[in-house]
């Protein structure tokens, strides 16, 4: 994981839905530890992510409803509730020139629209880095995607 430190220091990158799932979904195994260890540097002051509220609901259902072990729906709130809350989580809103946005970047690389939306929400916030495991956001040129499994990959 230290190599995708070196291009972006000082930057707030975006953590994608799958990767907060992963740190709190214990039955991934080396994927659970992966995602802990970098959720756990904002949570340790040494990291400042973006996370949008799209990401947030994402993650709600799936944490709650489609893993092999659901989260109970109380702890689920609770772990929202302290990421809206954290001074290192930057929570992104998006409004109706968004979805034009989003539109445009559905239209233009061909990404899923709701990909195409978390990609509009993060230019409006100058965030250019996501990390996800979704390969749909390499298509979008000004992103660049750090998969923190790649290693796992090889």
């Amino acid at each position: 994981m230290g190599q995708e430190k070196n291009y972006m220091i000082g930057e707030i990158s975006l953590i994608d839905t799958n990767m907060l799932v992963y740190a709190y979904d214990k039955s991934e195994g080396e994927k659970h530890e992966i995602c802990k260890r970098l959720i756990d540097g904002c949570w340790r002051l040494r990291e400042k992510y973006g996370i949008s509220i799209q990401n947030l609901s994402e993650f709600y259902v799936i944490i709650t409803k489609k893993i092999e072990n659901p989260v109970p729906v109380e702890t689920a709130k609770e772990i929202i509730g302290d990421i809206i809350k954290f001074q290192n989580w930057m929570v992104m809103d998006y409004d109706a020139r968004t979805i034009l946005s989003a539109i445009e970047i559905n239209m233009a690389y061909g990404v899923h629209y709701w990909d195409a939306l978390i990609a509009a929400t993060m230019r409006e916030n100058n965030i250019f880095n996501i990390f996800t495991e979704d390969s749909d956001f390499k298509s979008i040129p000004w992103l660049k995607v750090v998969n923190p499994f790649e290693s796992m990959l090889d």
